[in-house]
């Protein structure tokens, strides 16, 4: 895929990782739109390089309103980079617990919501116009190491693993229509959601068992969503960016 004039839709755009791959595939010559819940954050960031949409990217109504808007003013869509998300942490039970010792099943669907579902909306919806229009395309999906598993939390890593299996399991079906799927894996990103959620203890413990002994960058995710789309034989497989932590 040649970027220049490309068409990409970016969600979580607003902030963090989506930001970051936003304002990259702007710099690569694609016209970029930006897609996130926070409308006020985002039209702080939008601009001449980058259409900021505000949208619920879970809620099919909303998406296919603001793919039609999209599709009215470009004519098609090329590339979708999922990267909108939500990191939560929680023990399955919790012993200290006062009340309520269970993970909590509300904090349980918001994951699954902001993380897997959206996806399976957002991609089901710009699959569908690819195909019915006959033109290539490419869906990165911005997954996590942590699909592999992480004590503590059980809603984000299980999110995260669908949209692998995801990921794979579109390639396959739509490889025939010229539509490739694949996974990125980011590691410990230097975000400011990743400060947020974690003690400057455990980040420093997490930058330890990390063989490359560093946080990551949001340009280092955003050049592996280049390679991705700028290699057409690259489908049905999950890229990690993650300095060596699953090794």
């Amino acid at each position: 895929m040649k970027l220049a004039d490309s068409v990409a839709l970016v969600t979580g755009a607003a902030q963090n990782i989506g930001l970051g791959i936003a304002r990259t595939l702007a710099e690569r010559g694609c016209r970029v739109v930006g897609l996130d819940l926070n409308a006020e954050q985002l039209a702080q960031v939008a601009g001449d390089q980058i259409w900021g949409l505000p949208c619920d990217v879970a809620d099919p109504a909303a998406v296919s309103q603001v793919l039609d808007s999209v599709t009215a003013r470009y004519g098609r869509i090329d590339l979708l980079v999922n990267a909108a998300g939500w990191i939560c942490s929680a023990p399955l039970f919790n012993l200290l617990g006062k009340e309520n010792a269970r993970h909590d099943l509300g904090t349980w669907e918001k994951a699954l919501r902001l993380n897997l579902t959206s996806v399976f909306v957002m991609s089901s919806h710009v699959v569908e116009r690819m195909v019915r229009s006959r033109s290539r395309g490419l869906i990165v999906n911005i997954s996590s190491v942590m699909a592999a598993g992480n004590p503590g939390q059980s809603a984000y890593s299980a999110a995260k693993a669908g949209v692998d299996a995801l990921s794979v399991t579109w390639a396959r079906e739509l490889g025939g229509f010229g539509v490739r799927v694949v996974s990125i894996a980011p590691g410990f990103i230097d975000t400011a959601s990743t400060r947020q959620g974690l003690t400057p203890e455990r980040l420093e413990e997490w930058v330890r068992k990390t063989p490359l002994r560093r946080l990551g960058t949001v340009d280092e995710v955003a050049r592996a969503v280049v390679y991705a789309a700028e290699n057409d034989f690259v489908t049905g497989t999950v890229l990690e960016v993650a300095g060596g932590l699953s090794v």
